[in-house]
């Protein structure tokens, strides 16, 4: 069983209401109340509301619904989702996919939301950047959406990092992912590859040697570094699998838990990341590129800080009224 405030999720959080607003106004998108709305939060009957055509979310974490969904039931749904009026009688979701699935699962007639007029291009754009803003979007999910946010609304890799605080190489990495073979795509979309381990795949220039070396690195739970040494060795040797990789036995292991605590921070953070093991002391490094930029990162770091105290003074809460804490 999870509180209110983390069954409903930190996405939507800083999305909904004024943030949601904010982060529009961010975007270059600019919204109107629907006539005689006034800003005002209405009931509307979940069975009216179509899904959002635009959504670039592919896969939901059913595990994570499940837990909204007895948040939902035992606390209603605290945050408005956001619609649109259809011409054809309806409406249209624009923000908030997993409130409206969790009602639907609990059974809800009716779900609170705000009304705006938006175009179609301004709707695609709102859900490519709400998802963005989540930390379970797939890595390819999310070079989906920077390449739509770039092809459809004409922005640059440079505007795209100064609207999501995310670093300008973050992003151009990310979409390097999508030149790979679908089939690695698609495991990157489950999770049976991590982006660190199919990154230095991008150097073999034939594609079938691409996949091949893919199926190795998952035969063998390779780490980001001994990928790299992979297609260092099929670059010199085109097509020549080695038998065994090298570095067995614990060491692998160690290299993937801190290549994805790096990657964790790096998306978080939306920064270069490093992660550097000494035998007495480790050290993590975190780039910034401006003042400004260090500014935001401090932001982010304090946010996350907040985010934990507030969810230990919740279980406290909880527990001096039921004498049960929650996990």
């Amino acid at each position: 069983m999870t509180s209110a405030k983390g069954g409903l999720g930190k996405g939507m959080g800083q999305l909904g209401g004024q943030g949601l607003g904010a982060l529009f106004g961010k975007a270059g998108v600019t919204s109107q109340p629907a006539e005689n709305s006034k800003d005002k939060v209405q009931e509307i009957e979940v069975g009216k509301i179509q899904p959002n055509r635009y959504q670039p979310r592919e896969e939901f974490d059913e595990a994570a619904l499940s837990e909204l969904t007895e948040s939902v039931n035992r606390y209603g749904v605290l945050q408005p989702v956001l619609l649109r009026k259809l011409p054809e009688g309806g409406y249209e979701l624009i923000a908030g996919e997993r409130r409206l699935r969790a009602a639907k699962a609990a059974g809800l007639q009716k779900i609170p939301a705000l009304l705006r007029e938006f175009g179609d291009a301004e709707v695609s754009e709102i859900a490519l950047i709400e998802n963005l803003q989540r930390e379970d979007l797939s890595v390819m999910e999310e070079a989906r959406a920077y390449q739509r946010l770039i092809k459809e609304f004409g922005l640059k890799q440079e505007e795209l990092s100064s609207r999501l605080g995310r670093s300008r190489s973050h992003i151009a990495n990310t979409m390097r992912l999508l030149n790979l073979p679908q089939e690695i795509q698609t495991w990157l979309m489950s999770g049976v590859l991590t982006a660190g381990q199919a990154r230095p795949l991008l150097s073999i220039e034939d594609r079938e040697i691409q996949v091949k070396a893919a199926d190795y690195i998952q035969e063998h739970e390779l780490s980001a570094r001994q990928c790299e040494e992979l297609a260092r060795q099929l670059a010199e040797k085109p097509g020549q699998l080695p038998s065994e990789p090298e570095e067995k036995g614990g060491k692998p292991q160690a290299d993937i838990f801190i290549q994805e605590a790096a990657e964790k921070l790096k998306n978080l953070l939306g920064t270069q990341v490093q992660i550097k093991t000494g035998r007495k002391k480790s050290k993590v490094e975190i780039e910034f590129y401006s003042e400004e930029d260090l500014e935001r990162i401090l932001g982010l770091i304090g946010q996350q800080r907040e985010a934990s105290n507030q969810e230990r003074i919740e279980k406290l809460r909880q527990f001096s009224q039921t004498g049960k804490f929650t996990v």
